[in-house]
């Protein structure tokens, strides 16, 4: 009886002791290596894992209280993957409840109005948190992994801010900028215009994307695209410069000449009527909404008035005195 008693009693020693033992690392203060610090923790990571991590950063003492702690309160399996920034001296509770919350930083990379696919992988490749899964890849052979139906990814994708967590790969990013212009292009061809000369929502992003390049002027979009609506209804070729450009690519010095307007190539709408065989560049959801709503007008020319804004004539004749005027001024 006294032996069960002393077994009971030292029992309850231990037990308060280990009690003890857990509180006070659980709640003291982890002394971070330096202030502000951050840490990635790697998808897929368990327990475990991120234990060791934090043991091996000098941010925890021993990773067996952590691991106790988070199987405690049942957090085992809550921790998230990303990066973390701690710009103070925290304890173990407190570091658990922050990766239990996924409080990480948002890496972000954005893609611009106007910018060409391979621009997009220019930024996709010097960003330092994204994994690049695509180099040496040709264009069809990404379309593939992205699950892409096209043959071109010009204009596919798009331009918006995406924020993820480091490590993710340039597929991923992709995948949602290509999943983003589908659902914005599809959303904005449901409410077109009634009669427009465009078969296809690609079509539609072709456009779109011409319209991008001439004009980065709100109140002038609408009024281009009725213009090149028009032109279209009627068989004139688009005659837009940016197109031209595109197609010269490389061989492009900043300086568009006659020869090149007279130069046939599938990219020319001076000697090519309709539109080019792909967009030239990834829209924003104004030129796209502008391609299908454009305003109701008579215009059939436009030129640049060197103040951002166009003039816009329904004849030649006046076309031909707009431009007199507002090219010499540019001079």
């Amino acid at each position: 009886m006294h032996k069960l008693k002393r077994l009971l009693f030292s029992g309850a020693i231990i037990v308060i002791l280990l009690i003890s033992w857990l509180y006070l690392h659980v709640h003291s203060v982890v002394r971070l290596p330096a202030i502000p610090y951050e840490i990635s923790i790697p998808t897929g990571a368990n327990l475990k894992q991120v234990s060791q991590q934090l043991e091996d950063a000098g941010i925890l003492l021993n990773k067996w209280t952590f691991i106790l702690l988070a199987r405690y309160l049942n957090q085992e399996s809550a921790i998230k993957a990303g990066d973390y920034r701690f710009t103070e001296n925290l304890t173990q509770i407190a570091l658990l409840k922050t990766l239990t919350n996924g409080d990480v930083i948002q890496n972000e990379i954005r893609f611009i109005e106007g910018w060409t696919f391979a621009q997009i992988r220019q930024v996709l490749n010097e960003h330092s948190a994204i994994k690049n899964l695509t180099a040496g890849l040709t264009e069809q052979e990404i379309l593939h992994l992205i699950g892409a139906s096209e043959t071109a990814a010009e204009g596919l994708f798009f331009p918006d801010t995406y924020y993820f967590v480091r490590n993710s790969s340039d597929i991923e990013i992709l995948q949602r900028a290509y999943q983003a212009m589908q659902n914005n292009l599809l959303n904005t061809w449901s409410a077109r215009a009634a009669s427009l000369p465009l078969a296809t929502p690609y079509e539609a992003l072709i456009l779109a994307s011409i319209i991008e390049k001439e004009t980065g002027l709100e109140s002038d979009r609408a009024e281009i695209a009725g213009v090149f609506i028009n032109r279209l209804r009627k068989g004139m070729r688009l005659q837009t410069d940016p197109t031209i450009i595109y197609g010269l690519g490389q061989q492009f010095d900043g300086n568009l000449r006659k020869k090149d307007l007279l130069t046939d190539q599938e990219y020319n709408t001076y000697t090519r009527t309709g539109l080019p065989p792909t967009p030239i560049a990834m829209p924003g959801l104004a030129s796209i909404r502008a391609a299908l709503n454009p305003t109701e007008t008579d215009a059939l020319y436009f030129v640049a008035k060197g103040n951002g804004e166009s003039q816009f004539s329904t004849n030649l004749t006046d076309h031909n005195k707009a431009v007199a005027k507002y090219q010499k001024q540019q001079k």
